[in-house]
């Protein structure tokens, strides 16, 4: 085994000595000469620095052929045998791979953009000097009679022919070895060698092909389209095929971009975003041999003229399409037509939107499937505003968060919600630019269902907990005026109270009335501080006018019309009853709301949500969009106790879904039931916990503070009455 390492060895060093030798003739007297005829012209400089970086390519070549050299030769010189490991070439494998790809890569680029034949028109000193020693060498190593092609002989074919004589002398030593470790170490090596001659070969193939094309084409597609690292894979006047709305006069696939000339134009699409489907209806049309194309903005077909063309276009379009997502080509470039792995339909890339639309010339950063938007993504747009979160088919749905600049001031609308189709659909908060917040349901972009809207500026503070229906409070709800100090809780309709209300005051006083556009119409009840009860009409500023009765604490009661001229105070013109010696307790014990707001008319925006997420199944990605979530917003917010639905703590254990349908079967006792439900109810992030944190909000918005009065006590009695009811019925 050891003889066949050392003679392997001995051919080695011969190899690398003569080779190293060529090496040094080319460098002496092919790219010394023309790394010193630098040219003046903007092309010719640009060709220019390629051509420094093949030097370099090829001075790291030759370093690697060296350092080889001086290791087999210090190797010979000791007294012990070599074995396998003393092979640099199969010990370093990898790097010889690397240094001749990277060469190879190169000189393709050069090739490309035609170098060799610029070069050999350079009209330098220093050229012509060493043209005439050159062509004498260049006719001595090769045959070609064209200096370019002579050039391009010269720089590639001694390598070439130096893998060949590796690979004769590594497959010599397979066979010479016995079968185990070093002769499967062997083994692998030559694959690689294998592979990288056919590396070389498909590399250049593609520069070559690549070059004609530039030749080709005129100047306004070659200044736009040439770089040199891009090359033509295929070509529809090589192998036809067309649009089948004959959009294009000829179609080029790069390996970055696929491009359709029309005339004197083009369009191009990055292969990143480019998605192949071959399944495009030969069925109902049997002579289409087609292949759909979808991009971010435009779908369309090419067309063969039969199956197999079809498969060839469609092969090569799939695997330039992989290596470009992969960001680098296979090694070897191409296998067999069928083999390679298919592209993946999802993806992530950012991409400008051009065409009209509502995303147009917004940014998209992000997750795609099949040409749109689909998963995690940002989109912005150029006037500020931005869009954060699940994106699907094309359109925002799901959860996400949206800036939306104010046009007068430096400030953005900040909407944290879930999305359906591209609208805002469930729950949600939005933080407004003028300090005002928004938390509860949306529909089609618009406040729908329960929400509380809050202003927490200093100048007119308010907050409204209640029902909306296309952004506007709709229904039963709860205002609350800090500056005037009082509390309406009745119905609404188009942003006014509307019909059956009830006024507390921070001074105790209540009042029931009916509202139409925010007017009181018709007479009410008044409950004054001093548990004086007045019956009939009055003002807002509660002034007695017209009809009334009015009943006092001591069981006096004047009943009559009354009056309030200016300057004169109250008057009133009536009969004054004092027979009575306390007020009549079906008065002082009045309970306001019960026949008006009937309890389970109240909150029908809380339970409808709650409702509509049992009926759809309780699926988890839906849940927050039913039942809410909780996102910190500002530094007030924070400190807030009010949060709508959930405020998480890191003392919450995980409720999923799928665990909690699967427990509540399991609970059939009664003791048992009211362990879980006690365990649910304080979870704010079990369905029934944020439930019951909603009815708190509702709650506490309605009879704290303010509304803490004796005349709405049966009113707050029978809805806990009707929260506890209903969370049963969820429950079972």
């Amino acid at each position: 085994m050891d003889m066949c390492a050392e003679e392997a060895a001995a051919s080695l060093l011969q190899l690398e000595e003569t080779f190293s030798a060529s090496l040094a003739r080319i460098d002496a007297l092919v790219l010394k000469p023309l790394l010193q005829a630098e040219p003046n012209d903007q092309k010719g400089k640009e060709n220019f620095k390629l051509f420094l970086l093949l030097n370099d390519r090829f001075q790291a070549l030759w370093n690697l052929t060296e350092e080889n050299y001086r290791i087999l030769k210090q190797k010979r010189g000791d007294s012990e045998r070599s074995c396998i490991q003393d092979i640099y070439t199969i010990w370093k494998g990898d790097l010889f791979l690397s240094i001749y790809i990277q060469y190879f890569v190169t000189f393709a680029n050069y090739v490309v953009v035609q170098g060799f034949e610029h070069v050999t028109k350079s009209k330098s000193e220093a050229w012509k000097l060493h043209k005439t020693v050159l062509k004498q060498f260049l006719t001595d190593f090769t045959p070609e009679s064209s200096m370019a092609l002579a050039l391009y002989t010269v720089l590639h074919k001694p390598l070439r022919d130096h893998i060949q004589q590796y690979l004769l002398l590594l497959t010599t030593l397979k066979e010479a070895l016995k079968e185990g470790p070093e002769k499967d170490v062997v083994t692998s090596v030559i694959q690689e060698y294998v592979k990288l001659e056919s590396f070389i070969s498909q590399v250049l193939d593609e520069a070559c092909f690549t070059k004609a094309l530039w030749k080709s084409l005129g100047c306004k597609f070659t200044d736009m389209l040439c770089v040199p690292e891009r090359r033509l894979l295929e070509d529809s006047k090589n192998l036809p095929i067309s649009t089948s709305t004959n959009r294009s006069d000829r179609i080029l696939l790069f390996d970055d971009v696929l491009v359709l000339i029309q005339g004197n134009s083009f369009q191009s699409f990055d292969l990143k975003l480019v998605w192949v489907d071959e399944n495009c209806g030969e069925k109902s049309a049997p002579g289409l041999h087609g292949l759909r194309i979808t991009t971010p903005e435009e779908t369309f077909l090419l067309s063969a003229k039969d199956p197999q063309m079809k498969a060839v276009w469609q092969w090569k379009l799939s695997q330039a399409v992989r290596q470009a997502l992969n960001g680098k080509r296979d090694f070897p470039l191409w296998g067999r037509t069928g083999e390679g792995s298919e592209p993946p339909p999802c993806r992530f890339f950012s991409y400008v939107f051009r065409l009209e639309g509502r995303f147009r010339s917004a940014a998209y950063e992000g997750e795609w499937r099949w040409g749109k938007p689909h998963g995690k993504g940002t989109l912005k747009w150029r006037d500020g505003r931005n869009h954060v979160g699940d994106f699907k088919e094309g359109l925002e749905h799901g959860f996400g968060i949206c800036l939306v600049p104010r046009q007068a001031e430096d400030r953005y609308d900040c909407y944290k919600c879930h999305w359906y189709e591209g609208k805002m659909r469930g729950y949600g908060i939005c933080e407004y630019g003028n300090d005002v917040v928004y938390k509860g349901y949306f529909k089609d972009n618009v406040r729908q269902g329960f929400g509380i809207l809050e202003n927490f500026s200093a100048e007119h503070p308010f907050r409204y907990t209640g029902q909306w229906e296309n952004d506007k409070k709709n229904g039963y709800g709860v205002w609350e005026d800090r500056d005037r100090g009082e509390r309406y809780i009745g119905t609404w309709l188009d942003d006014h109270r509307h019909g059956q209300g009830i006024v507390v005051t921070q001074s105790g006083v209540c009042y029931q009335r009916t509202f139409h556009a925010d007017k009181m119409v018709g007479s009410g009840i008044l409950l004054l501080e001093d548990d004086s009860v007045y019956e009939g009409n009055f003002t807002e500023d509660l002034t007695f006018v017209g009809k009334g009765k009015l009943s006092f604490a001591n069981g006096f009661v004047l009943e009559g019309t009354f009056t309030n001229k200016s300057g004169q105070g109250l008057q009133t013109h009536g009969v004054l009853n004092t027979s009575s010696e306390q007020l009549d307790e079906r008065i002082t014990k009045t309970q306001l709301g019960l026949r008006e707001f009937p309890v389970e008319k109240r909150w029908k925006g809380i339970y409808d949500q709650f409702l509509e997420f049992l009926q759809s199944g309780c699926k988890e990605e839906m849940e927050e969009s039913f039942t809410g979530f909780h996102i910190q917003t500002s530094k007030e917010l924070r400190k807030s106790q009010e949060y709508l639905f959930c405020q998480r703590g890191t003392e919450d254990v995980s409720w999923k879904i799928e665990d909690i349908l699967e427990e509540l079967v399991q609970h059939q006792e009664l003791e048992s039931i009211q362990s879980y439900l006690e365990k649910a109810l304080k979870s704010s992030l079990h369905p029934l916990g944020k439930l019951l944190k909603a009815l708190t909000v509702a709650f506490q918005a309605t009879y704290s503070g303010i509304g803490a009065n004796r005349h709405l006590l049966t009113m707050a009695q029978e809805e806990v009455k009707y929260y506890a009811k209903k969370i049963w019925e969820f429950y079972r």
